[in-house]
C-alpha cells in the first residue's frame, strides 16, 4: 500500500511541479491533494523516492521536483492516454480538413500541433521511399510542350513541364500522349518510387529500340526519353527526407526550464538529419505515443527537453512521425492526447486521399 501512496505522492509532485514550476514541499501536498495521509507520512515517502532517484531537491530548497527518472516513472503509470474533448477534436478536424494538398497538410499539422501544445512542433514528411505511384497524368501544353502531373499515394502532387521536341497539337500528337499516358501508369502506377523509376527507364530502351529507322517512331522516343527524364527528377527529390517544425518561439517562453540557455537546443533543432533520426527511432506499434524524456535522448543538445511523438501512415503501414519537443516539465497527458489525436487525423487524412 505504501508503494501505492509513494505513486500517488509522485504524480501530486509532477502535477503541481508541472503547474506552478516551484518546488513542491509536503504542506503543500497535503492541502491540494487528497494523499489521505499527514504532512509528516508524506514526507517520509518524498525521502524514499529521493533515495530512489525520482526526485530532488534543487539547491537549498525545501521542496522538491521530479528528475528525468521520476518523469518517467510518472508517464509509464499513467493507465491510458487521456482523449481530447469533443470541441478539441472537431477544432483539430475542421483545421486539417481544410488542407487541399500534401504541403498544406503538413504545414497546417505543424502549426496547429504548435498551437495546441505551446511547444515545439516536428513534423516528418511522407517516407516517400516507400511511398507509392497512385497515377501520371499528361496535359498537352501549347504546340509541343507537355505539363506532367505525379499524383503520389499520399497525395502529394508534383508537376513538371516538358519540351517534347514535336508537335502535340494535331491527330499524331494526340495519339502520342494517350499512348504515352497508357504506358507510363501500366508500368509505374502502384508501385513504389524506386521500382517506378527503373520501369521508366526500360520504356526508354523500348521507344529507342523500336525507333530504327522510322523518323516517327524517333521523334517519339525523343518525347518519351523527356518524359521519363522529367518524372525521374521528380522521383528522386520525393525521396528526399524532410521535417517541418514551427513554435521554436515557445522554448523562450519556457526559459526557465533549461539550466543554462536555449541555444545547444536551437542548434541541435536545426539539424534536420538528427530530428529525422530521432523521429525514425519510434517502435513498431502504430498506436503507441512514444515520449523520450531528457537523458534519454541521445542528442546532447535535447538532453534537457522531452520528445512525444507518434507515427502516422495510410492502413496499417507507418509513413512518417510528427510529435513535440519541450522541455522535461510539460504537461505529459495533454501532449501525448493532443500529438496521438493529431496523428490520427493524418492518417485519416491520407486514406481519404489513397482512396479517392
Amino acid at each position: 500500500m505504501s508503494e501505492d501512496r509513494r505513486l500517488m505522492v509522485l504524480r501530486a509532485i509532477v502535477q503541481d511541479y508541472v503547474q506552478t514550476s516551484e518546488p513542491v514541499g509536503s504542506k503543500a501536498l497535503v492541502e491540494r491533494h487528497h494523499l489521505g495521509v499527514s504532512a509528516a507520512t508524506v514526507r517520509n515517502d518524498m525521502a524514499l523516492l529521493e533515495e530512489e532517484g525520482l526526485i530532488h531537491a534543487p539547491h537549498t530548497s525545501a521542496g522538491r521536483v521530479p528528475t528525468d527518472a521520476g518523469y518517467r516513472v510518472f508517464v509509464d503509470r499513467l493507465s491510458a492516454v487521456k482523449p481530447l474533448g469533443p470541441g478539441e477534436r472537431r477544432a483539430i478536424s475542421q483545421f486539417l480538413e481544410g488542407a487541399v494538398d500534401l504541403d498544406d497538410v503538413v504545414d497546417r499539422t505543424v502549426r496547429l500541433l504548435a498551437g495546441l501544445t505551446r511547444q515545439v512542433a516536428v513534423v516528418q514528411y511522407p517516407s516517400l521511399t516507400r511511398s507509392t505511384v497512385r497515377h501520371i497524368e499528361l496535359v498537352p501544353m501549347g504546340t509541343s510542350h507537355l505539363m506532367i502531373v505525379l499524383i503520389v499515394n499520399t497525395g502529394r502532387v508534383e508537376q513538371r513541364v516538358v519540351d517534347t521536341g514535336r508537335v502535340l497539337a494535331d491527330a499524331d500528337g494526340e495519339r502520342l500522349v494517350a499512348s504515352m499516358r497508357t504506358r507510363l501508369n501500366e508500368v509505374a502506377a502502384g508501385v513504389p518510387f524506386t521500382v517506378a523509376a527503373a520501369r521508366l527507364r526500360h520504356l526508354v530502351d523500348d521507344a529507342a529500340a523500336a525507333a530504327g529507322a522510322d523518323d516517327t517512331a524517333d521523334t517519339d522516343r525523343v518525347a518519351m526519353e523527356a518524359v521519363v527524364s522529367a518524372l525521374g527528377d521528380a522521383l528522386v527529390e520525393e525521396r528526399e527526407e524532410r521535417v517541418v517544425l514551427a513554435g521554436q518561439a515557445n522554448l523562450a517562453r519556457a526559459g526557465t526550464d533549461f539550466p543554462r540557455t536555449i541555444g545547444p537546443i536551437l542548434e541541435a533543432l536545426e539539424e534536420h538529419v538528427t530530428l529525422l533520426r530521432l523521429l525514425g527511432q519510434l517502435g513498431d506499434d502504430p498506436e503507441l505515443v512514444s515520449v523520450r524524456i531528457g537523458s534519454e535522448n541521445p542528442v546532447t543538445g535535447l538532453q534537457t527537453t522531452s520528445l512525444v511523438s507518434m507515427g502516422y501512415g495510410s492502413g496499417a503501414e507507418r509513413v512518417a512521425s510528427l510529435g513535440v519537443l519541450g522541455p522535461t516539465r510539460m504537461d505529459y497527458p495533454t501532449t501525448m492526447a493532443s500529438v496521438r489525436a493529431v496523428a490520427r487525423y493524418v492518417s485519416e487524412i491520407l486514406d481519404a486521399n489513397q482512396a479517392t
